[in-house]
């Protein structure tokens, strides 16, 4: 920091962009403040973001144990109900998330420099009432100046209004807690915005699936006379009706993750899904309800979700912003329609992935299910670390502090390639001998161990694509975030159904890791060229 409280040109060692992500590869371990504060952040974060996938873990597990065409079934309609849902949510909450933390960080900084000169000013009132001290009174300055001239003090109280026990000041109860509470509370319009948009695109999902539940079922394979058309058709148009709750409690924890409060999410999701897995074998065997039993729990567990949230949301933040034009409407629509463009591309391959695997058959498709289930569930462990660099790097920005974003960049990163490696490992022993926790079914289980290598293998790769999401979106980098997803995309779908044509099921696994290593490769490609929010780097 430099004597005019400017930002001072960071030193470096090395000139070149590119050895920041070596900047603090000792330190990688290490607890300081930055440490524990990214600890902090993406710990709680990690967890949230794999309580829902784990419960739907144990959803396959239930479901499992019904019957291989109904594994397949409920898989087929889960990557449709992701699809979407990614499509409507994933732009809403990674912009939420950086301008609520842009937006939390300028308020306490205006709030700061307003405090500042209250202090100024009661100086200067202390100084002015020595000269006249038989005409005015000063009370109570630390908690909001009053003057009280003597004129005042023998005016009788208005109806209505309490005398305070001070001689000299006559307030209302209701007055002073009102003054409190909004006090204690945030005035963040994005956090109203968002609900907004979170609430309209529920219900715009839970109506698309509804009524085009078939259209949708055959465009992934499910043809009129499959055996999975009716169990996937159940649980899709099911586990649509809680669309709302889904998109509107990410959102709300896009609005805590901008605060770096990634503990109330976990709270709630915790909650939640524990909710899920009590009542998916009461549904789904005692009230035989089969996969019915199991979507309509999924469901219940999401509304408590958002119950808890908004609960929690509405005690910390005024919903209820002065005008529309606090809104934002139109920066939300330009950031999001950018990353819509991005999560349709990153999802496009994934979706694409799972109907090629419907097309080999009820079995494979099983096997699939449960290895993309596990890759994703251990992969969005990154995301912990994602939403923690996004939280601090956005605030870093906001406050043009380059040397701590830089710092938080490279020790997210870091932290990622360790964590993929450790995944990497525990997923490869853990899948190898645990597949039967998942079927019973002799093939299911062969044609799982031929996808574990790709499972395992790709998470140092995964890891750190999460987490270049996070850094990019921190940045408020949206533009080159979307541009490179749709470049990656486009080369990952050719090589995805040349594959899939080659080698079947293993080629699909081969496209998706080639299409994680390009994602890892377009984030390493930005800040190693110290280009766009980055070009700070050269200095």
């Amino acid at each position: 920091m430099a004597e005019d409280g400017s930002v001072a040109p960071m030193e470096r060692k090395w000139k070149h962009p590119v050895f920041v992500f070596f900047k603090d590869i000792r330190l990688v371990f290490k607890m300081d403040s930055l440490g524990k504060e990214i600890l902090g952040v993406a710990v709680p974060a990690a967890m949230a973001f794999a309580a829902d996938p784990v419960a739907s873990l144990i959803d396959t597990v239930f479901i499992g144990h019904i019957g291989p065409v109904e594994i397949a079934a409920v898989g087929v309609s889960i990557a449709i109900f992701n699809q979407v849902s990614k499509v409507a949510i994933f732009p809403l909450v990674s912009i939420t998330t950086s301008f609520v933390a842009e937006e939390e960080t300028i308020e306490r900084l205006n709030n700061k420099v307003a405090k500042d000169e209250s202090i100024v000013n009661k100086d200067e009132t202390k100084e002015f009432m020595k000269d006249d001290n038989d005409d005015v009174k000063l009370e109570n300055l630390e908690n909001g100046s009053v003057i009280i001239t003597n004129e005042q003090k023998e005016l009788p109280p208005k109806e209505g209004f309490n005398t305070s026990p001070c001689k000299h000041m006559t307030v209302t109860e209701s007055t002073s807690n009102k003054l409190k509470l909004k006090k204690q509370k945030r005035n963040i319009p994005s956090a109203s915005t968002a609900l907004l948009f979170g609430a309209v695109l529920g219900l715009l999902e839970t109506l698309l699936l509804v009524f085009l539940a078939e259209p949708l079922l055959s465009l992934m394979g499910i043809k009129s006379g499959s055996k999975m058309l009716l169990p996937a058709h159940k649980y899709l148009t099911l586990r649509a009706l809680g669309a709302p709750a889904v998109l509107l409690s990410l959102a709300m924890q896009g609005v805590f993750r901008g605060f770096k409060d990634t503990k109330t999410p976990l709270y709630a999701t915790v909650i939640g899904d524990v909710a899920n897995i009590i009542l998916d074998p009461i549904l789904i065997f005692a009230c035989k309800l089969g996969v019915s039993g199991a979507a309509i729990a999924h469901v219940l567990s999401q509304y408590l979700i958002s119950i808890i949230l908004l609960v929690k949301l509405m005690q910390q933040v005024d919903l209820l912003p002065p005008t529309l034009k606090a809104l934002q409407f139109s920066r939300f629509l330009k950031n999001g329609l950018l990353l819509l463009f991005k999560v349709l591309a990153a999802t496009s391959c994934v979706t694409l992935a799972a109907s090629l695997a419907t097309r080999l058959g009820a079995t494979p498709m099983a096997a699939f299910q449960v290895c993309l289930q596990v890759w994703l569930t251990s992969s969005l462990l990154a995301d912990g670390l994602a939403v923690a660099g996004q939280a601090i790097i956005a605030t870093s920005f906001a406050e043009k502090n380059y040397e701590r974003a830089t710092s938080t960049a490279s020790r997210v990163l870091l932290m990622g390639c360790v964590m993929g490696v450790g995944l990497g490992v525990f997923i490869g022993l853990g899948l190898q001998f645990g597949s039967g926790v998942f079927t019973k079914d002799i093939n299911v289980k062969h044609i799982i161990t031929i996808g574990l290598p790709f499972v395992a293998g790709t998470q140092p790769i995964n890891s750190i694509a999460f987490v270049f999401d996070g850094v990019n979106f921190g940045a408020s980098d949206f533009a080159y975030s979307a541009y490179s997803m749709i470049i990656v995309a486009i080369g990952s779908i050719g090589t995805l159904f040349a594959l899939y044509k080659a080698a079947g099921f293993v080629g699909i696994w081969v496209a998706l890791s080639i299409f994680m290593g390009l994602r890892a490769i377009a984030g390493i490609w930005r800040i190693g060229t110290g280009t766009g929010p980055w070009s700070f780097l050269w200095n």
